[in-house]
């Protein structure tokens, strides 16, 4: 007898499945779903996962060969995480707070994790800030049996660049898979909404789906707010936009919601807009989508622009898209630092993979094995499981992923723009204001706010409290709270990565 013992996700190929696996297509999704898992499994046993297009995080139990099975999506989109206790069993589950509080648990503190934390703004790899509690990695499968576990990585990626198309024919086949991957990211009966920033990726994604009403945030400063380029979009498109207003009280009122539901600290200072974006479009829909994936896969970050110039080098400073404090800082603001734990220890084995790979791969395949999981699908996921919203990002596939994987390097940036195949492919459907935009990111006021006397109290008391002591030698962050304050409004990050950290910190210990 096969069972779930738990499954969060969303299938998208469920029709092919059922059809193959002798599961009625007329089922509920809820229904369906577990069926599909437990006569997978039967047919498939560790192949399950390569069969599975979608967003999926799973344990299926084996009674007949008492043998638990449990499975991460190829990129990461849904979180699993386990625990050996000292008895020899296995806690596990798609949250923490599955795992904490049952029997065997021990709650410790993993300290060496706070290194990692302060230099990439949020947890990387298979630990976290709880002893032992690991993340299941993407792309791979976890077998139980009998008191012993073998982790499988069953997904690697297949770089193999061919330069034999012609820029056109690539924007075709991004636009054509992209096509055809929509009409399963949804089914028929539901109605989804689109978040939709001023950049090409939301608005790609919302021109090509079925969406009438876009979601997207604003600030009252213009300087910071791409809402009127949002809105533009829409109208372009004939459909609707929803405005959510963030106001710096606002924003800072929601920190502690956001690290206490994150489970980790994330100092991604974007994560508290997005909690509030998903608060408010929760309060009229259900369904959402969203455009992650697309600057990893195709290289949408300014910074790949430069891949050339750093080559080799890479290996021995990239750890990914952020990296906001050296070795020699945070031996002077920590308390306990340990010299073996390094961020560049983390990529080692992925650039040995890569080896003879160009320097932008190599690049962006740190982004998308370490980035993405620990920071922007995390985000996506805990905050819209938060409040009852979901989720479905549909650049976020295998098929679009492997048009990347074959898309040379030239096609991705070049001197003058990123993702040059991806926003060619976009202007199938949008203007090409749209679709040639300048890449802005998701702009935060946090580095002027948090200066503000206004609204910074809750920073100040964190800075000075007793965790901040525990940690931290607190005439260090003096320093840097003073020279921010006094006009350096670069430092903000740092300031906020040890402020999460201390939010995060104070609720779970």
């Amino acid at each position: 007898m096969i069972q779930i013992e738990t499954y969060r996700g969303h299938i998208r190929n469920w029709k092919s499945l059922c059809g193959e696996l002798g599961i009625d297509d007329t089922l509920s999704r809820e229904e369906r779903e577990p069926e599909i898992l437990k006569k997978g499994y039967e047919m498939w046993k560790e192949e399950l996962p390569d069969h599975l297009y979608g967003m999926f995080a799973f344990a299926v139990w084996d009674e007949k060969n008492e043998t638990l099975f449990c499975a991460r999506d190829h990129f990461g989109t849904k979180p699993f995480y386990y625990y050996e206790t000292e008895e020899g069993g296995l806690i596990y589950g798609t949250y923490i707070r599955d795992i904490i509080g049952q029997d065997g648990f021990v709650k410790e503190l993993n300290e060496d994790m706070l290194q990692l934390y302060m230099s990439l703004t949020y947890v990387p790899g298979e630990d976290t800030f709880f002893k032992g509690i690991k993340k299941l990695m993407p792309g791979h499968y976890l077998l139980w049996k009998k008191g012993e576990m073998e982790i499988v990585r069953y997904f690697a990626p297949d770089y193999r660049p061919d330069n034999e198309k012609s820029l056109g024919d690539w924007a075709d086949e991004i636009h054509n898979t992209l096509l055809s991957v929509m009409p399963e990211v949804k089914e028929d009966c539901e109605t989804a909404e689109s978040f939709l920033s001023g950049g090409v990726d939301s608005s790609y994604v919302f021109a090509v789906s079925d969406a009438e009403v876009s979601d997207s945030c604003g600030y009252e400063d213009p300087r910071f707010d791409e809402s009127p380029l949002a809105a533009e979009t829409a109208r372009l498109l004939g459909r609707k936009n929803n405005r959510c207003l963030i106001t710096p009280e606002m924003y800072f009122e929601a920190v502690p919601y956001v690290m206490e539901n994150m489970e980790l600290p994330l100092g991604d200072a974007s994560a508290i807009v997005f909690a509030i974006a998903c608060k408010a479009t929760a309060e009229h829909t259900k369904l959402c989508y969203s455009g992650e994936g697309a600057d990893e896969f195709f290289g949408g970050y300014n910074m790949y622009r430069n891949a050339e110039r750093y080559g080799d080098a890479l290996k021995t400073f990239y750890v990914g898209n952020t990296n906001i404090m050296k070795e020699e800082e945070k031996q002077q603001l920590l308390k306990y630092y340990n010299p073996e734990v390094l961020p560049i220890g983390l990529v080692k084995d992925i650039y040995e993979e890569t080896e003879g790979l160009d320097p932008l791969t190599r690049m962006a395949d740190i982004d998308i094995r370490i980035w993405l999981e620990g920071d922007i699908y995390l985000n996506v996921d805990k905050m819209s499981t938060a409040v009852g919203l979901e989720i479905r990002m549909p650049l976020t596939d295998r098929r679009i992923f492997d048009i990347a994987c074959r898309l040379p390097a030239k096609y991705k940036v070049n001197a003058e723009q990123n993702k040059v195949a991806f926003r060619t492919a976009a202007s199938k459907v949008l203007p090409d204001e749209i679709a040639f935009r300048k890449k802005l990111g998701f702009i935060v006021p946090i580095r002027h706010w948090m200066a503000d006397e206004r609204y910074n109290a809750s920073v100040r008391e964190k800075l000075e409290g007793a965790s901040a002591e525990k940690f931290f030698h607190k005439e260090e962050i003096r320093k840097i709270w003073e020279e921010y304050t006094g006009g350096n409004s670069d430092l903000w990050r740092k300031i906020w990565t040890i402020y999460t950290f201390l939010v995060w910190y104070d609720l779970y210990f």
